[in-house]
Parts: structure tokens; sequence; C-alpha cells
């Protein structure tokens, strides 16, 4: 079981994306496209307040006839948010996100945001494992019977 930390790592990308509870919507989702991202952390005065994703403005803009170029993120942002401590397993977070179907879940260490973990980025870490006792397994059955 990998702790949540080392996933983080090896992330390539290592900035924890932001944005404040009275931008925007259609600055949250230019600030995702940018980054090629599909959630931002809310973030009033230096307190987590809630998380908006690319689901939010779909479901509860978009669907409901919202303008992006009106409506705060305020409004639109899932809160209180789900985290979890960078010591956590990663089987933890894909049970976690998976039971309260959940996409993005931040990371925090003594109460500081230190990541934002996705399900891509579980999903990669699971496959690579999966690959490297692939690979171990092969290298034992070649090794035994030559």
């Amino acid at each position: 079981m990998k702790p949540v930390s080392t996933i983080l790592r090896s992330k390539p990308d290592q900035v924890i994306h932001t944005i404040e509870p009275a931008a925007t919507m259609r600055e949250a989702l230019e600030k995702m496209a940018y980054h090629d991202i599909g959630a931002l952390v809310v973030v009033d005065d230096g307190q987590i307040v809630g998380i908006v994703t690319e689901r939010d403005y779909a479901r509860k803009g978009a669907l409901m006839g919202r303008d992006s170029r009106e409506t705060p993120v305020r409004e639109l942002m899932t809160s209180p948010v789900m985290y979890v401590s960078p010591q956590e397993s990663n089987e933890n977070c894909m049970a976690l996100m998976t039971e309260r179907r959940l996409r993005h879940l931040p990371v925090l260490d003594g109460g500081k945001l230190v990541g934002v973990l996705s399900m891509r980025d579980l999903v990669r870490d699971i496959i690579s494992e999966q690959q490297f006792v692939i690979e171990q397994l092969q290298h034992y059955i070649r090794g035994g019977s030559g």
C-alpha cells in the first residue's frame, strides 16, 4: 500500500491550483482549461472553503442556465471538502473516491494544503504497480524455466 505522499511527489506538475470564492466561474473554467485540470481548491483568506470542478459547472451552472461570467465560484463549489492526509494509502483513497463519487481529493498535512489527488493519478499509480508485479512474475517464470 503506497502512501499518497509518494503519488504526489511523482506528479509532473507539483503546483496546487486554487481560486477565491468571489471569482467567477468563467475565471475558474479558464484557469482549469489553461492548466488542463478538472478542479480547483477554493481558498478564502488562506482557508480551504470548497472545491469546484468542471462537473460542478456543467450540472449546477450550465444545465440551470447560469452564466459563467456572472456566477461566483462560491455558488457552485462543493463544501465541505473531503480530504486525506499524505499518509493515507492509495487503496483507501480509491475506495473513498469511488464510494463518494469524487474525482479530486485534496491532501492536507497538519491543516496545510499539500496537493490534490485525482482519480487519474490513482489509476495511473495502480496500473504502474500492477505492471511492476507482472514484470517481476515474468522474470521469475523465465528465470525458473531456464
